[in-house]
């Protein structure tokens, strides 16, 4: 329709064509009103029973909540309506009729359970508040973006298909290929080393990972969206600048270009910016800190992982998104580098949230018989990642980077509930469609 003009542009005055969706019908007697919603937010058409032709009066009345219609008309101002104007019409056409009933009120009048609008995501993303998610989804992946290329950084992307796991392990999903076992990636990992050690030098990516974890909590999905960051001659304070600098332009932008949403959502007025630098504690620092709470049962020790009770713990305590870094070398991966002076522990770090970890990274090891080394300690034999290992005989230079998840990001930028909500199509072990 390429006379179509959105409900919020529609100005007293102006013949316009609208077209959207009948939000609700209001039929008073003498005169009713049709409230059309689109993209832009809603406007009421006029009808007047006795002034107006009978056929297009009635196509309007007749047309079911979630009906599809053009309407013709001109705007005059109305200072009752909801939006201030109001569309008399000269012509009213369904576009395409809804049924009845519907298996949720994208009104928002009648509430339904997550799983009813996981199943009905096209009715769902209707909502006002669901569609200011995925706008603001849409601002921080962009200004996640642009950030990037501010720190110099080349966008890249990476396999999806693989011949072995990033990290070896259970969390793999296996797919036949031509023949062959292959497995859906869990990470980017790999691939992003190599391109640090390419002229391109500082590259980032956000893209899908795929994680068979046994997981299911409001805060884990199989398919997830991992926004990853690799610098080569950076170390890990450099790295963690990076991602502290990105998820503030994150905020940043969300504030400044997605006001409406904030409204829609009800965080207009206490939605903050992260400001001044973020923490940066180590890892016994960290534990130091739970245990001083006295609110675990157990005594934290070198080496034991921050149960989600610990992070909760931890977060309540800092208040603010932090760093936790220097953590034991036997806790990370193999292509973690350990501090020279001290290889009991890693340059390893994660960014938290205080509900949650939302970034694992760290500088990685660039030394061929080191990085081999660690490939033996872990279990995993070098031979099968020898399309990776080979390239660091080859001038390898110090690099570091990390790992993101934008849904975890967006969940706590949005105080979300479930990670569901921050994601269109969510995948878990129960959810496969839609």
């Amino acid at each position: 329709m390429h006379d179509r003009t959105y409900t919020a542009d529609a100005t007293p005055g102006d013949a316009v064509t609208v077209a959207g969706w009948v939000h609700e019908t209001r039929d008073l007697g003498g005169i009713a009103f049709l409230i059309l919603r689109d993209k832009s937010g809603r406007i009421q058409v006029k009808l007047e029973k006795d002034e107006m032709d009978e056929a297009m009066v009635e196509t309007g009345l007749d047309a079911h909540r979630e009906s599809v219609l053009r309407v013709e008309g001109d705007v005059k101002e109305e200072p009752r309506a909801p939006t201030g104007v109001e569309v008399v019409p000269t012509d009213i056409e369904v576009v395409a009729p809804a049924d009845p009933e519907l298996p949720l009120d994208p009104s928002g009048k009648v509430d339904a359970e997550l799983p009813t609008r996981l199943d009905n995501r096209t009715l769902d993303v209707r909502k006002a508040e669901v569609q200011a998610v995925f706008e603001i989804r849409a601002e921080l992946l962009r200004a996640v973006r642009d950030a990037f290329r501010s720190h110099d950084a080349t966008e890249i992307n990476t396999p999806k298909i693989v011949a072995t796991g990033t990290e070896g392990g259970t969390e793999l999903f296996p797919i036949s290929y031509f023949g062959e076992e292959a497995f859906m990636n869990q990470s980017p990992q790999l691939f992003k080393q190599l391109l640090a050690g390419s002229n391109l030098e500082r590259v980032f990516e956000i893209g899908p990972i795929f994680r068979a974890e046994e997981h299911n909590t409001p805060r884990h999905l199989n398919e997830a969206h991992s926004i990853d960051f690799e610098g080569a001659f950076c170390d890990h304070t450099e790295a963690m600048d990076v991602a502290e600098a990105v998820t503030r332009a994150g905020y940043e932008a969300v504030r400044e270009n997605c006001a409406g949403e904030l409204e829609e959502l009800g965080l207009a007025d206490d939605f903050e910016v992260p400001s001044g630098d973020f923490p940066r504690l180590s890892y016994q620092e960290a534990l130091d800190r739970v245990n001083a709470t006295g609110e675990l049962d157990e005594h934290l020790g070198w080496g034991d992982d921050l149960s989600t009770e610990a992070e909760h713990v931890l977060g309540q305590a800092v208040g603010e998104h932090y760093f936790i870094t220097d953590w034991p070398s036997e806790v990370k991966p193999f292509y973690i580098k350990d501090h020279d002076d001290d290889p009991e522990k890693s340059t390893g770090f994660d960014m938290m949230h205080p509900r949650m970890e939302l970034v694992s990274g760290g500088q990685r090891e660039h030394r061929h018989d080191e990085l081999i080394a660690g490939f033996e300690q872990q279990g995993l034999d070098p031979e099968e990642f020898e399309y990776y290992t080979k390239m660091f005989r080859y001038g390898m230079p110090p690099h570091a980077g990390w790992g993101m998840g934008a849904e975890r990001l967006l969940m706590t930028m949005l105080g979300l509930d479930n990670i569901r909500e921050a994601v269109l199509f969510p995948r878990d072990r129960q959810r496969l469609s839609p």
